[in-house]
């Protein structure tokens, strides 16, 4: 056998020859998924589910708050046709000046204990009760216990679960509204607060500024609202607060997908504010009777550290539907700083006392804050200590 010569080449069975066109189709494969990878990006949020998705509302839950929001609206029209929801609001809330007894309708949303309900029971005390109503909503999946007193009546009926961040609670807020239209025509305010919200005047003061006081509202000193016989104003506003300019606005819009809110809502209408607001009788119609922006805010978010509906849905449906009606800033006052995980700055007991009261009814667009949040349950001893004599001794 002759001795193979070193520069002889052997073929190895196992090896690959890679031309120049196989390499060219490598190529083409390569350059197509990284094209379509920012359309996966744009795209994915309408084909695939959220990884953490946002509690939804159950269907069984949707049904029943819209025979009870119907009803309502029902109701509102046959007592006050000129109200008709078919028809947007003007800039302000009409009362005729037959109305001698509006009312002030307050909405609690809680999860907990009202802790500090026996201050609250102080505020409606010396309140003449043809004035105001009370309705709670209370999560049913928690332990809430009801106080006694005025509260202990007044928890309505149709509560359902609430999850914070989530369009649960946009619907709780519903129910309170469309709870309070439907038991009282006479309800021409509804002020939404929380169990850790407190009062920070008298009822006669709250009262006087959201119907009579013809200069509590700072922001449009240009109008000098008439008064009716009765020395109640013919012109009313809502006051809700409505940001247009925020910076993490944009990250919030798109947290269930860049085009999901589109066409109905688009970014430039985006808005953001309080969820404690006070509204017109007008305006909490107007929030019942909406359907076309609900069924967006419902939506599950796929970014829930930037979701936040109910701090969105009201100041964007009502600045669409009526800016001109809304004064843009809350009565209820609260502390942004040193805020953690969403949550605002929350006061302690030690630092209840006569001047935190006074410098957290400082406002520049009202003559005063009438409520305020946030407050620890243990800080009731204290308020309840300076209540007459501070709070609400106008």
């Amino acid at each position: 056998m002759p001795e193979t010569s070193s520069t002889t080449s052997t073929k190895c069975p196992n090896s690959i020859k890679i031309g120049p066109k196989m390499f060219s189709t490598q190529f083409v494969l390569i350059f197509s998924v990284l094209l379509s990878l920012p359309i996966l990006f744009l795209l994915a949020p309408r084909i695939f589910p959220p990884h953490n998705p946002s509690i939804p509302i159950s269907p069984s839950d949707e049904q029943d708050d819209l025979y009870l929001f119907r009803k309502a609206a029902a109701s509102a029209s046959s007592f006050h046709p000129s109200s008709s929801l078919t028809h947007y609001p003007s800039a302000h809330s009409h009362f005729t000046s037959k109305s001698k007894k509006l009312k002030i309708a307050f909405l609690f949303l809680t999860n907990t204990d009202l802790f500090f309900a026996p201050l609250w029971e102080q505020f409606f005390k010396s309140a003449d009760k043809n004035l105001f109503n009370i309705y709670v909503h209370a999560d049913p999946h928690s332990n809430v216990t009801k106080p006694e007193g005025i509260f202990y009546s007044q928890f309505i009926p149709d509560a359902k679960r609430t999850y914070r961040a989530s369009p649960t609670l946009i619907s709780a807020t519903r129910r309170l509204l469309a709870t309070a239209i439907l038991d009282d025509p006479a309800n021409a305010f509804f002020a939404v607060l929380s169990q850790y919200c407190i009062p920070l005047h008298s009822f006669k003061y709250v009262y006087n500024s959201l119907v009579t006081s013809k200069s509590f509202d700072l922001s449009s000193p240009e109008s000098d609202p008439e008064s009716t016989q009765y020395n109640v104003k013919i012109e009313h506003k809502s006051f809700i607060e409505v940001i247009s300019k925020e910076r993490r606005l944009w990250k919030r819009y798109v947290a269930r997908g860049r085009y999901a809110m589109m066409p109905e809502v688009p970014f430039e209408k985006f808005r953001v504010g309080s969820q404690f607001f006070v509204l017109t009788r007008r305006h909490a119609l107007v929030v019942i009777e909406d359907r076309r922006l609900w069924n967006k805010f419902k939506l599950p978010c796929y970014r829930e550290d930037e979701c936040f509906p109910e701090e969105h849905y009201f100041p964007t449906l009502l600045s669409m539907q009526d800016p001109k009606g809304c004064t843009r800033y809350t009565l209820t006052r609260v502390n942004w700083t040193g805020t953690r995980n969403g949550h605002p700055y929350t006061y302690k007991a030690a630092e209840i006392s006569p001047i935190l009261i006074q410098e957290l009814r400082k406002s520049n667009y009202s003559s005063s804050y009438l409520f305020a949040r946030k407050f620890e349950p243990n800080c009731l001893k204290p308020l309840m200590k300076i209540a007459d004599k501070v709070i609400f001794r106008d």
